[in-house]
């Protein structure tokens, strides 16, 4: 009885927005980053051992900081949805001001903001990066083939962490965040919806892990055995196609293997990554209609086809590519924007307008919810449409109810509102993206595909910031603005502008 008044008083007399608890919280993510920190070092100590101290002195901060913020705060009551919403913003900055310490103390990227730039892309999985350009100081960034090959795999596994979510992997394996779980795997995941595969969300981050770890195992395998690819660039390109990010181990990208067997290998990966890892988890169970049968998977593939056939079309019509580089280069390209992996096997700046501009497009696409893609998601795109279509019927037969029907299931009107919400959001986001790139003295097509890229989690984009061009060049200002809207991207816009409103902070 006296337990249960104690804990009625401490619900009562607790804040609005537990900042102690939210910071416990965030010192065990910082905490477990220095694990994943010192991985590089058996990279280093294999090649160059040149950096191994700059990755062992960043995993000490890791610990000491996240360590001590834990012990000082750990976390004694239930996790409100608030403050799971803090704590997912707040945890892609921490780690990205913290995943920068190894390029920064080590002298790769002599810029701590062109450092957290190239972490932030890393851990948003938008493959962005400033390597092999000169920032607006002055500054020259090496060129990703001359920097140290334990940084090149600190980007990879960047990647591969971000792309399921260092979130939903700490849910599988510290019991700590048992408790409130729900909250930051609701707030992390991407999509409209969370598909819960178990009751308990621990038992479902674990499942979504190990599908993921397999596919990856199962990539690395096929590239491996490719003679383009020993081990480590292998295993980079697994790390980075089924987190849908981009990074290369090459200057070139994809392209710098010049094989249509790796080009057919990413291609495949890159299309199983950008659907749900839940539905991949039930067909491998057995489960062939909830996979076959359900319709975002459905248009997903619709898009790429159409896309692949319009693309292939200008290239073999204007470009005077043969039938077989047509739907080489075509497939890979619109597959990699579609899925905002954004691996390059061609210049598509070069392209014929069609071809180009229809690339442009699927820039606004994105992947399936529960992937690891960004962009807007098919299933958003999905509604929409059939909203577009129910009011026209509406306006025709304004009697009628008509409802949103996705397969057999009537899409909620809350479902209706938010996705509505967020399309309106995003493009309001991406203007003022566009804007203030174009302050700094960017052209429209080259303001447009940086923001574009960033906030949906693509990569290259267009201009100056095209597929053979980098990001070093904006100014610093600049770059955090960018780096704000891959993390906005990354979360799905309301997770991070929820925090920026006034509702959020009042009782």
């Amino acid at each position: 009885m006296a337990n249960s008044r104690s804990q009625i008083s401490r619900s009562l007399n607790r804040p609005n927005i537990d900042i102690l608890t939210v910071l416990g919280i965030l010192g065990s993510f910082v905490f477990f980053l220095g694990f994943a920190l010192l991985i590089p070092i058996a990279i280093d100590l294999v090649y160059e051992g040149t950096t191994w101290h700059s990755f062992l002195y960043s995993a000490s901060i890791a610990f000491i900081v996240g360590g001590g913020l834990y012990y000082l705060f750990k976390p004694k009551q239930e996790l409100r949805i608030r403050e799971g919403f803090l704590i997912v913003s707040l945890t892609w900055l921490f780690l990205s001001l913290v995943g920068a310490l190894p390029f920064f103390i080590s002298g790769v990227i002599p810029s701590y903001t062109d450092a957290v730039f190239e972490t932030m892309s890393g851990l948003s999985t938008t493959g962005a990066t400033i390597l092999g350009g000169t920032a607006s100081d002055g500054t020259v960034n090496p060129q990703i083939e001359a920097i140290p090959r334990s940084m090149l795999f600190w980007r990879s596994l960047a990647h591969w962490l971000g792309g399921m979510g260092i979130i939903v992997l700490s849910i599988a394996i510290l019991p700590l965040l048992g408790i409130g779980g729900m909250q930051l795997f609701q707030a992390e995941s991407p999509g409209p919806t969370t598909d819960k595969l178990t009751p308990r969300v621990q038992e479902t981050a674990k499942l979504l892990w190990v599908v993921y770890v397999a596919f990856t195992a199962a990539e690395f395998f096929l590239l491996w055995v490719h003679p383009s690819m020993d081990w480590f660039d292998a295993l980079n390109h697994a790390f980075a196609t089924l987190a849908t990010g981009g990074f290369s181990t090459k200057n070139a990208s994809i392209a710098a293997f010049d094989s249509v067997y790796v080009d057919l290998v990413i291609t495949l990966f890159m299309f199983l990554a950008g659907i749900s890892f839940a539905l991949h988890f039930r067909l491998l169970r057995g489960d062939t209609n909830s996979f076959f049968q359900n319709r975002e998977v459905r248009f997903f593939t619709l898009v790429i086809l159409g896309g692949t056939l319009v693309v292939s079309f200008s290239l073999v019509m204007f470009n005077s590519y043969s039938l077989g580089e047509a739907l080489r280069y075509g497939s890979f390209q619109v597959v990699s924007i579609v899925t905002t992996t954004g691996f390059g096997t061609s210049d598509y700046e070069l392209w014929y307008p069609l071809g180009a501009f229809t690339l442009f497009l699927l820039f606004f696409t994105g992947g399936c919810a529960g992937s690891t893609s960004g962009g807007i998601k098919m299933i958003r795109w999905l509604i929409i449409l059939r909203n577009t279509m129910r009011e026209i019927k509406q306006i025709i037969h304004p009697k009628a109810i008509l409802p949103i029907r996705i397969g057999d299931k009537i899409v909620d009107p809350n479902i209706q509102r938010t996705v509505l919400s967020f399309f309106i959001f995003y493009i309001l986001i991406f203007g003022m993206g566009t804007l203030i790139i174009s302050a700094f003295g960017y052209d429209l097509l080259s303001a447009t595909g940086a923001s574009i890229a960033c906030l949906g989690n693509i990569g290259p984009g267009w201009g100056a910031f095209g597929p053979t061009n980098n990001f070093a060049h904006v100014p610093y200002l600049g770059k955090w603005v960018l780096i704000m809207l891959m993390m906005i991207g990354r979360l799905e816009v309301f997770t991070v502008l929820l925090i920026f409103t006034p509702t959020f902070w009042k009782q």
